[in-house]
């Protein structure tokens, strides 16, 4: 037997976090947390539970019954989504442009379906007629697309005309929105969108751990009709929503995570879900004007701009990575770089949630440039 470690006191450092997520907790949120732990059955408990649900189907503006938080980060509800609605031998049409299309894909393919991709370049949008055209030429069960592309920092427009182009062959439309929900406009049931999912961590800033997802009609439909029964037992929907909508026993809930987020959707509701729309745009433009003067050329085109995601161009001759350790290192301050195709190509700056504030963004700011100067004069 070894002897008991000794690993001192934990002091994690504070940080301003600017990268991709998580983003800056509110303060309200980090007292939320420390609220007394009851039993995930607890009757308090259970009526926290159908505040929250309530709260996120305001920000997702929706008015599905099966919308909850999955106990899990982003990927988990992702996984919860793809798991239940597709099923072996399903088609899955997959449009990428970009890392998380393909991340979308293998989770089809692991549900047992079979992915079939149309692709855009990294840094653009989908274009809705190859969407219409792939629709028709394999007719699919499903069709999953990004709505803000985290790895691009491009924020899909026409919305509305991609879920008419699946639904119109009876597909089931599926939106990622982890860097979309509570900051830029996001319109589930106006918008046709039958299953839409997110994370506690961007934009709504909560600490990561419960991720929400809301399911309509037409997905219920489908995910009741299966012949199999959902290979994931843990994301099982179903399941799930006998636990979120019956308080039926069927997992341990993270007790102090639904607590924060539960304040962080509280947060959203106060100041206003298309309010907080507006400020995001404005403060991101706050940046996206400064790092124009910093000499940073913009990957995304003003067109598909993502507020919450912002890409930049590393200027010739830069080492990313070394920009990206300096600021944290002298200014506790957090980016990141770019992913799959785009690595070592861009920053990837967040403008999200508590994040999203003048101070935090005049602070990158002035950092930034002293340290391309640095850098320049060495």
């Amino acid at each position: 037997m070894t002897d008991a470690p000794d690993v001192g006191e934990l002091r994690p450092p504070v940080r301003t976090l600017m990268g991709p997520g998580p983003t800056d907790v509110h303060p309200r949120v980090q007292r939320a947390m420390t609220g007394s732990t009851v039993g995930h059955l607890d009757p308090s408990f259970l009526e926290v539970m159908e505040e929250v649900q309530e709260l996120l189907r305001y920000v997702f503006r929706t008015d599905s019954e099966w919308t909850l938080p999955i106990s899990g980060t982003g990927s988990a509800a992702m996984e919860a989504a793809i798991a239940n609605v597709v099923e072996p031998g399903d088609t899955a049409l997959v449009p990428s442009n970009g890392y998380f299309g393909g991340r979308m894909a293998e989770m089809v393919r692991r549900a047992g379906g079979d992915p079939v991709s149309v692709d855009a370049p990294w840094g653009e949008p989908l274009d809705v007629a190859d969407v219409r055209g792939a629709c028709e030429d394999h007719d699919p069960e499903v069709v999953c697309f990004v709505h803000a592309e985290t790895s691009t920092g491009v924020l899909q427009p026409e919305v509305p005309a991609l879920t008419e182009a699946a639904r119109d062959h009876g597909a089931v439309v599926v939106a990622d929105a982890v860097t979309s929900l509570g900051g830029v406009e996001l319109r589930t049931d106006d918008w046709g969108i039958d299953v839409a999912y997110s994370a506690g961590q961007k934009c709504l800033s909560a600490p990561p751990g419960m991720s929400p997802l809301t399911v309509g009609e037409r997905a219920r439909e489908k995910i009741r009709g299966r012949e199999e029964p959902v290979r994931s037992w843990y994301l099982d929907l179903t399941e799930l929503d006998d636990y979120w909508g019956d308080g039926q026993y069927h997992h341990t809930t993270p007790i102090s995570t639904v607590y924060a987020l539960r304040e962080a959707l509280r947060i959203a509701a106060e100041e206003g879900i298309e309010n907080r729309w507006e400020r995001h745009r404005e403060v991101a433009g706050t940046l996206v004007d400064g790092l124009d003067e910093v000499g940073l050329e913009r990957y995304a085109d003003d067109a598909y701009w993502l507020p919450s995601l912002n890409t930049v161009r590393v200027p010739e001759g830069v080492d990313d990575e070394v920009v990206i350790d300096h600021l944290l290192e002298e200014y506790d301050l957090e980016i990141a770089s770019g992913l799959g195709d785009l690595s070592g190509e861009v920053f990837r700056i967040g403008c999200m949630g508590y994040s999203a504030r003048p101070k935090n963004v005049r602070y990158l700011l002035a950092a930034l440039e002293e340290t391309l100067d640095e850098l320049n004069a060495a």
